[in-house]
């Protein structure tokens, strides 16, 4: 027996709006089919569930949605998908790089803000400002465990 679900259900179980799995309807992404009098309410299949919660992976990771329509492809086609996966495996790459080169923005940038932070503090403390009237010690700790689990 296949298993059908509302647009409502699906936007609960993935914890999004109505509006964005009727947009990823109009990109293409899902075609769910059409019951009642008018074809107006949508019934969705358990392959537009995968699909939606595909689609929402790629997004996730930073995929395009032109990305994910060809990773839905892909999911699907039965003939030969070597050279689909050799272009999507192309696609992963250059992603992670990108991602790769934004977490080396970050770690730079909490460094920086660590010594600044630092600095601040002891230049209140040069003039005695008393400890107890500063900011918690937290931010300067995450990052100094994040840099040094880094390295």
């Amino acid at each position: 027996m296949t298993q059908h679900f509302t647009i409502t259900e699906l936007a609960r179980e993935f914890d999004v709006t109505p509006r964005a799995i009727r947009f990823y309807e109009d990109q293409g992404l899902l075609a769910p089919s059409r019951e009642g009098a008018s074809g107006l309410r949508r019934v969705y299949s358990s392959r537009d569930r995968t699909r939606l919660k595909l689609t929402l992976r790629g997004k996730r990771l930073g995929f395009t949605l032109s990305e994910i329509r060809d990773l839905l492809d892909l999911y699907e086609s039965p003939t030969d998908t070597v050279p689909q996966l050799h272009a999507f495996l192309a696609t992963i790459a250059e992603h992670r790089q990108v991602l790769e080169r934004q977490l080396e923005d970050l770690t730079t940038t909490l460094e920086d803000l660590a010594q600044y932070e630092a600095q601040c503090r002891s230049m209140l403390a040069e003039n005695g400002v008393d400890r107890g009237h500063l900011p918690t010690d937290s931010g300067i700790e995450r990052s100094s465990i994040a840099s040094s689990e880094g390295t």
